[in-house]
């Protein structure tokens, strides 16, 4: 199968070729019959001209013979009946008498009596033309002659100059359509390069054909195809990254969930088996280990809530319920509670009363959930503080990197990957949830070694709508 250029140029010296020869035969016969008409003409001037002087010669030969010597035409006499009375180029009595002749006859009834024909005196073509003319007293016709060879000669080398033009002028057109076709592979060979690149994915590729400018207009409509592919690409890939990022998480879930729940499930199923295959046990480790079974499924039972409270929130299927209260005594009471449930750390507690409008119970979890996170990454004492416009837990543990210090509320992120975290790393996504929905959020401030302060601010509080809302 030939290519775009390939067939431009073939079509184009088909094109010029059939010009060529259909231009020749219809430039031949035209030519040959203007040049037979123009001798035809020149043949009747030349008669009208010698009529003027037929009485200057005696005889009719030496007129015919004077004609000659002028003109170079054969010329003839004849009577009104066709006899010969006088020739020019032969003896008289060799050429036949004839008024069936056609120009004989024509030269009667009209002003001059044409004919091309074949003579057989002379076994050539010839063009005559004849009239009827006064000589001495009588009417006689005077008839002039041309051989339509010497005519023609004239004709084949005009028409060799003519050919000769036509042919350097197709040379020329053929050198034009090679270029021109030149250039067309030019820019279909950009075109097919772009649309190379564009299959391999390099939306970036750049696409300028130089000449025409239909493949201009291919250019534009392929670059806004490309514009298409490149932003159907891109949401496919973003697509392809939710589905990874929602399979990993569905992945840390299980990971997290399995984990987790391994420590407190070993603990209730080794106490449940201790009691079964001793039943001699005393009733003080028996009470014991029934409160370790009891502490264990609690853990579990509160590891489950914190998962289903963290879905919630990252669905906003939860709701906030606000009320005016005091954050001073909500504070005391969590310091009272943590202190109970960790009896051998230090909590102190710095505040005075400031009323707010939040949801009491969520605000409840958020201080509990900072401060617990503040005790497992620290061993020195925690403090809780309470000022005109934040809520600060303080510790001096352990200290956050920096690159991590983006990633710690991200749900299963934990800082020590191997500690103990009862929350699955859900404490700090669930409190940074809880806080958006008050229009406030969490500001974390760490140092390696040091300890870190985990804050909010509660400006908004008073600011929100006590009509309950989802985030």
């Amino acid at each position: 199968m030939l290519k775009i250029h390939q067939l431009f140029f073939l079509n184009t010296l088909a094109l010029f070729i059939g010009t060529l020869v259909i231009a020749s035969i219809v430039g031949y016969y035209t030519l040959k019959e203007m040049i037979v008409n123009d001798n035809i003409n020149h043949l009747e001037r030349t008669l009208e001209l010698v009529a003027t002087k037929a009485n200057q010669s005696n005889t009719a030969d030496h007129y015919a013979k004077s004609i000659h010597n002028q003109t170079d035409y054969r010329t003839t006499i004849f009577d009104t009946d066709g006899h010969v009375i006088a020739e020019s180029n032969l003896d008289k009595r060799s050429v036949d008498s004839d008024h069936n002749r056609i120009e004989i006859m024509h030269s009667a009834i009209e002003p001059y009596g044409v004919a091309v024909r074949y003579s057989k005196t002379f076994d050539e073509d010839y063009i005559f033309v004849a009239k009827q003319i006064p000589f001495r007293g009588a009417v006689v016709i005077l008839r002039l002659g041309v051989t339509l060879h010497s005519v023609m000669g004239y004709f084949y080398q005009l028409w060799t100059k003519l050919a000769a033009s036509f042919v350097l002028f197709i040379i020329i057109a053929l050198i034009l359509a090679f270029k021109i076709s030149k250039k067309a592979q030019y820019d279909i060979a950009q075109i097919t390069h772009y649309l190379h690149e564009i299959s391999a994915k390099n939306y970036m590729a750049v696409l300028k054909p130089q000449y025409f400018r239909e493949f201009l207009q291919i250019t534009l409509l392929l670059k806004n195809l490309v514009k298409k592919l490149r932003n159907r690409d891109k949401q496919k890939r973003k697509y392809t990254a939710r589905l990874r990022l929602i399979n990993k998480q569905q992945n840390d879930i299980l990971s997290a969930i399995s984990h987790e729940f391994k420590n407190p499930i070993a603990a209730i199923v080794g106490y449940t088996e201790t009691l079964e295959e001793d039943p001699n046990l005393s009733l003080a480790i028996r009470e014991k280990f029934l409160g370790k079974i009891h502490s264990n499924a609690m853990k579990i039972s509160h590891m489950l809530d914190r998962l289903a409270l963290s879905v919630k929130l990252e669905n906003n299927d939860l709701s906030i319920k606000p009320a005016s209260f005091d954050l001073d005594s909500l504070c005391r009471d969590v310091t009272s509670t943590l202190v109970g449930k960790y009896p051998h750390r230090v909590i102190r507690y710095e505040g005075s009363a400031k009323e707010v409008y939040a949801d009491k119970t969520m605000l409840d979890l958020v201080i509990t959930n900072l401060i617990d996170n503040a005790i497992k990454y620290s061993e020195n004492e925690v403090t809780l503080k309470l000022t005109e416009h934040t809520v600060e837990i303080i510790d001096q543990g352990i200290g956050i990197a920096p690159n991590e210090l983006e990633l710690i509320t991200s749900k299963f992120y934990r800082v020590q990957k191997n500690s103990w975290d009862n929350s699955m790393g859900l404490g700090l996504a669930i409190v940074s949830y809880v806080l958006k929905l008050h229009d406030t959020h969490l500001n974390i401030t760490s140092t390696l070694g040091v300890g870190s302060t985990f804050s909010f601010s509660i400006d908004t509080f008073r600011q929100i709508s006590s009509t309950p809302h989802h985030s």
